[in-house]
């Protein structure tokens, strides 16, 4: 990372700042301190005619490293309230000054460089050729050495916060369980570290014959890289997927990240030539950690989907057995994520309640035939029989720690309670049913409506959405038949996307 680093620049010439309402004081201190030479550097001179000028060009310039000072201009204590001002408002502790007066008597050397923290006092007739480049050098050397102990203690304080900003960084990146949950906030800590303002994660998703934009996935992107990736960007990407090496291009930096899993990951930084040897190694001791916890998090994806896919199959066999549309389980998971989303449940859980949803009757399975798949009315006993489903599914997932499981075991034994208490197996009222079973029993009402059965046609959407309003507080939770009726147009979406 190294190569972050700009190359030293050549160094400025010193700033001396001349105040003084004398004309021809100027001319001769800048005449006379011509070809002075301190470190390889010259000076560079800024001239104020009167204490508001020099005050001005204070404010202005923020690293004057001399001033030599007239006592007095516009009034007869005007130089001396300018080193007041300079070490006391501005504070400004580190330009040397150096008090110049044709008058002597106006302030006497003791008082004047105990009270007012002047760093040297001479009378103009004494400032002769060598005792003006004397004074210059013991001045500005006194100056370099004091910015080199300040320069030293913050680059010991920008390492410290920065180690701190680390450890906090990766404090909080390594909470993140979800993939796109870890990229985004991995992207934030970044910027934050570096004071960046563009960054974006991607990795590869195809085999190494593919090419092209579709080879890449965005993984997260803070700043303005539009909705794809442009041309001279793609390149760079190809450049460091093919040579395996991160790469400096101008202002943008691609870092390729290999894993254990196998798909490389890429990280591209805009901005970057502004990065100083510090901040590098900060991205160094920030990225060797994060590259552990990246590979985990491919790892605990890997098992999440796997995981996923495993319930989504299962659900479909129990659909299947009851002569469900295929499809429905789908359905059901990606309106549940919606309406999870839609009510302002946090990500994570929302994303539980999408993988959890297909298994909402898990329980059937046990449920015999003869009464599953009866094509007209059940009878009360077989209407029993039916209503144990939910008490089976529960004993299938109950008992399990994970998050996934939990959940279905909870939808699965309360999808059939009512908002207002008539529902079964425990007659659970109003808030008393937990809100993914709540959500599920509206994604499933609806979807079973909205949807043909062996034993009834598809409703219209119309009759589906009148039907959902007049049952709002009675079957179904009013908040989510709402939430559900104000998405209608993408719950429309999924459906066209998952037909039977």
């Amino acid at each position: 990372m190294s190569f972050l680093s700009p190359a030293t620049p050549k160094l400025a010439p010193w700033k001396v700042l001349l105040v003084d309402d004398e004309p021809d004081i100027h001319d001769i201190t800048r005449l006379t301190l011509n070809r002075f030479r301190l470190d390889g550097r010259g000076l560079t001179f800024l001239h104020a005619y009167s204490g508001a000028e020099a005050k001005e060009i204070l404010m202005r310039e923020k690293d004057v490293a001399l001033v030599f000072l007239d006592v007095v201009m516009e009034r007869e204590d005007s130089g001396l309230e300018v080193a007041r001002w300079m070490r006391q408002d501005l504070d400004n502790q580190f330009s040397r000054i150096v008090l110049r007066t044709g008058q002597p008597g106006q302030a006497p050397e003791e008082r004047v460089i105990v009270d007012y923290d002047i760093n040297d006092y001479k009378e103009k007739t004494e400032l002769d050729r060598t005792k003006l480049f004397t004074t210059t050098f013991a001045a500005l050397r006194a100056y370099r050495d004091i910015m080199k102990v300040e320069d030293a203690r913050r680059v010991q304080l920008s390492y410290r916060e920065g180690l701190e900003r680390v450890l906090a960084a990766s404090s909080h990146i390594f909470k993140q369980r979800n993939l796109k949950d870890f990229a985004s906030g991995l992207l934030q800590q970044v910027v934050a570290l570096l004071r960046l303002e563009q960054s974006m994660l991607l990795r590869l998703k195809g085999a190494s014959m593919i090419s092209g934009e579709s080879q890449y996935e965005v993984l997260a992107k803070i700043g303005e890289f539009g909705d794809g990736i442009d041309p001279a960007l793609l390149a760079q990407l190809d450049e460091a997927r093919h040579n395996r090496i991160s790469k400096l291009h101008g202002d943008t930096y691609v870092g390729y990240f290999p894993n254990n899993s196998g798909k490389a990951s890429l990280l591209v930084l805009q901005g970057v030539e502004e990065i100083s040897e510090i901040d590098a190694q900060l991205l160094e001791v920030f990225c060797s950690g994060v590259a552990i916890a990246f590979d985990n998090i491919l790892l605990n994806q890997e098992i999440t989907d796997t995981q996923a896919e495993l319930i989504l199959r299962l659900g479909d066999v129990v659909e299947s057995r009851s002569n469900e549309a295929g499809n429905h389980v789908r359905r059901m998971a990606q309106v549940c994520h919606l309406l999870a989303q839609a009510s302002g449940l946090p990500e994570d859980e929302t994303a539980i309640l999408m993988h959890a949803a297909p298994m909402h009757d898990i329980g059937k399975i046990a449920t015999p035939d003869a009464v599953l798949l009866k094509p007209g009315r059940l009878s009360p006993e077989e209407w029993e029989v039916m209503k144990q489903h939910p008490t089976v599914g529960l004993q299938i997932l109950d008992g399990s720690s994970r998050p996934i499981l939990k959940a279905a075991a909870v939808i699965a034994y309360q999808h059939h309670e009512k908002y207002d208490g008539s529902g079964y197996p425990q007659g659970l009222k109003g808030e008393d049913i937990h809100p993914y079973a709540r959500i599920v029993a509206v994604a499933d009402v609806f979807d079973a409506l909205s949807h043909a059965r062996v034993y009834k046609d598809a409703w219209p959407i119309g009759q589906v959405t009148g039907y959902l309003r007049e049952v709002a507080g009675q079957h179904l939770d009013p908040v989510y038949v709402d939430l559900l009726i104000k998405n209608m147009d993408k719950v429309m979406e999924i459906n066209r996307q998952w037909p039977d």
